[in-house]
């Protein structure tokens, strides 16, 4: 009996050890859809030696709703939104990242060391940065298209034609902005006029698209789509006639970062990663893959050079103020939640 005891607890104990040097040769990603080369993922496997494993999502809610139904301990990091890091935080699935964890901290570009969302980048590092607005189609429209009423009060030509991001930060944050209300408004009739305006604006719409944003300007089932500036200047670079709008209204300004996410099955692994993305030579080449702005020192001499006079990328003088998504407190939230859960019927 002793005998076997023993052998059983060898077994056991040579069971753990083959599962924890498995464990450390994996990373588990929970990530936005075509915002990552897989080259790049290649190649951390190459140096590291770790096998990267990826899941999608295409909206910061989906994400979130992810996590909080179970997938909590599934991944490693995952790539939320400035104004998500907050809400993760507070509602306790990020992990923290003790000083001196990461090699290559000091490589963050100094505006993006220290934000309003994640002070002293204690759950995240920055991954990229841009703006949400709209694209429209030149070929179909050629009125002026620096005006939310695109997208909430179009013309007779763009009707029936718009995709709207499937995300309600985007989506509201915009809709403020059409009307030049605050964000998160406790005020009955201004939450009684958004929701107003968003129901009948929604008769106007073809279709809530995130994953597909660019590929319908692309093939020309959608005449406007609301779109991040990198997947804009994607289409056009994919041979759309389209153009970016800057609404004197004002559009939405966003930063994404990298979390480590509580109860992380490969955490050493996660940092590996997130110190890997702080190398200027590799978060250069997702802004050369996915269009956008990299909050690192030391990119520019790897970055394509067509990126520094992108359209979408370069506000005109006359352009409304880039404005972030606010997090609301859970009552007012409750209000927008409806709103949008009215708006997606």
């Amino acid at each position: 009996m002793k005998q076997m005891l023993k052998t059983g607890v060898a077994a056991l104990a040579l069971s753990i050890a083959a599962n924890a040097a498995a464990a450390e040769g994996k990373l588990v990603i929970y990530h936005w859809f075509e915002y990552m080369p897989q080259e790049l993922l290649d190649k951390f496997t190459a140096e590291t030696g770790i096998e990267v494993t990826m899941d999608t999502y295409d909206s910061n809610e989906a994400m979130l709703a992810s996590l909080k139904a179970g997938a909590i301990g599934t991944y490693d990091v995952a790539v939320p939104g400035d104004y998500m890091v907050t809400i993760m935080a507070g509602e306790g699935l990020l992990d923290t990242i003790a000083e001196g964890e990461l090699q290559n901290k000091g490589n963050i570009a100094p505006e993006w060391a220290d934000p309003s969302f994640d002070p002293g980048r204690k759950h995240s590092i920055p991954y990229q940065w841009g703006s949400t607005s709209f694209s429209v189609n030149r070929d179909v429209y050629q009125g002026d298209i620096n005006t939310t009423d695109i997208l909430f009060n179009p013309p007779a030509e763009l009707s029936g034609k718009i995709n709207m991001l499937d995300s309600q930060g985007e989506v509201t944050a915009m809709a403020s902005l059409h009307l030049g209300m605050e964000q998160c408004s406790t005020d009955r009739e201004k939450l009684k006029a958004l929701n107003a305006m968003l129901q009948e604006a929604k008769g106007h719409w073809a279709s809530f698209n995130s994953d597909t944003a660019k590929e319908v300007l692309v093939s020309g089932d959608a005449a406007v789509g609301q779109i991040y500036d990198g997947f804009g200047a994607k289409a056009r670079e994919e041979g759309a006639n389209v153009e970016y709008a800057f609404p004197t209204q004002g559009y939405v300004v966003w930063m994404d970062n990298v979390v480590l996410l509580k109860d992380a099955p490969n955490r050493d692994n996660a940092l590996k990663f997130l110190d890997f993305l702080l190398e200027p030579e590799n978060i250069a080449a997702v802004s050369n893959f996915a269009r956008y702005g990299a909050g690192v020192k030391g990119v520019s001499e790897f970055l394509d050079p067509a990126l520094a006079t992108l359209p979408e990328a370069n506000p005109p003088a006359d352009a409304g103020a880039g404005v972030f998504i606010e997090v609301c407190d859970e009552q007012t939230q409750a209000v927008y939640d409806q709103i949008w859960t009215n708006l997606k019927k």
